[in-house]
Parts: C-alpha cells; sequence; structure tokens
C-alpha cells in the first residue's frame, strides 16, 4: 500500500455519521502513515451509526472554526443518513471543503457524503457517484455520474455505499499519496 507519511487528513463528520464509512478509511489512512484529524461542528465526539441505529463514537480533533484548511493535505467525508445534512448546513464546513479544492487538495467522499460537496459548489463538470439516492442530485447539480463502486476524477475519489470500501479505502489512498491535483480547482467557481 501507497505511503502517506508527514501527511495529515481532515475527515469531516458530525453525529449520524455512518461507522464504517468513517472507521474503515481512517484505518486505511493510518495503516498508509498519515495523520488524521476529526473536525467537527462542535466539540466533544461525534456519534456514529449504521442506518439508524447509534453505534460507536469518534473524539473530535478539531471544531472547524479552529481548523485550518493550510494544515491539511486531503479531506474526507464519510456518509451516513445525518451526518452529511449537518455538514452541509454549516458555513464554515462549506468554506473549508471549497478552500481545499481551491488549492488543488484530493477530496474523499462515500454514500451521502457528496451531499456536502454538492451544497459547497464543487460538483459540476465532474465525474462522480454516490448513493443510488442522490445520484440523481449530483446529475441535478451538473455531475457527471456513474453507478460505480469508485469513481476517480483528477484528485476526486467517491463511492456509493460500504459495500465499495475496499475499492474506495484503495483509490483514496493513492489519490492522497499523489497530493495535489490542479483539476481539483476547475470545480471552484470563479
Amino acid at each position: 500500500m501507497a505511503k502517506l507519511d508527514n501527511k495529515k487528513i481532515a475527515i469531516l463528520a458530525a453525529d449520524g455519521f455512518e461507522e464504517s464509512e468513517l472507521f474503515s478509511p481512517l484505518e486505511a489512512l493510518k495503516e498508509a502513515g498519515a495523520k488524521v484529524d476529526i473536525v467537527s461542528i462542535k466539540g466533544g465526539s461525534v456519534q456514529g451509526f449504521r442506518h439508524t441505529v447509534p453505534l460507536r463514537d469518534i473524539r473530535v480533533d478539531k471544531v472547524i472554526k479552529d481548523a485550518d484548511i493550510n494544515d491539511y493535505d486531503g479531506v474526507l467525508i464519510p456518509g451516513g443518513l445525518f451526518n452529511p445534512d449537518a455538514l452541509r448546513r454549516d458555513e464554515k464546513i462549506l468554506a473549508f471543503v471549497r478552500d481545499a479544492f481551491a488549492k488543488n487538495l484530493p477530496v474523499a467522499a462515500i454514500c451521502h457524503g457528496p451531499q456536502v460537496l454538492i451544497s459547497a459548489g464543487v460538483v459540476e463538470g465532474r465525474k462522480m457517484t454516490g448513493f443510488k439516492a442522490i445520484q440523481i442530485d449530483l446529475q441535478n447539480a451538473g455531475a457527471e455520474v456513474s453507478d460505480s463502486e469508485v469513481v476517480v476524477d483528477d484528485g476526486l475519489v467517491t463511492s456509493r455505499n460500504p459495500d465499495d470500501l475496499p475499492a474506495f479505502n484503495k483509490k483514496m489512498v493513492e489519490e492522497f499519496c499523489e497530493g495535489r491535483h490542479k483539476g481539483q480547482k476547475k470545480s471552484v467557481a470563479a
């Protein structure tokens, strides 16, 4: 597996993240040598779920108001029914995501996570996938959508659901290893 030594990744999470879609990529990132911060809209901890059933929580490392995109080499957005909805209503989260794209950082989002990218206004013209129920939302926001286990578009990695985690984790680590991708900036409105 590729090495992410000396790379720091921000995982954007709020209450209601899909447990496997945070913990599985987190493990893959750490195994590859990355340092990881859980960044949220509140301090303390955030609650993980499997669909609508509460499971493990995770400690928040940084509150978004104290997070600086310049400290990170990539961004991961796990899905879940509630997590992306909470994240996409927070302007500081959206600004953080826009800044990641403006700085050409690789970004990975799974399941409902791409909803945050829609709200940040960075999906137009991008090749993407997401949970079946949000694929029409991605299309309506201007993305070119395919129902594939993983789609990679110049530093942007997206997948549909927990079944896709092996392929998602592999491509996420690869893109984070490659570093900045000039194609990310094309998503940011001038």
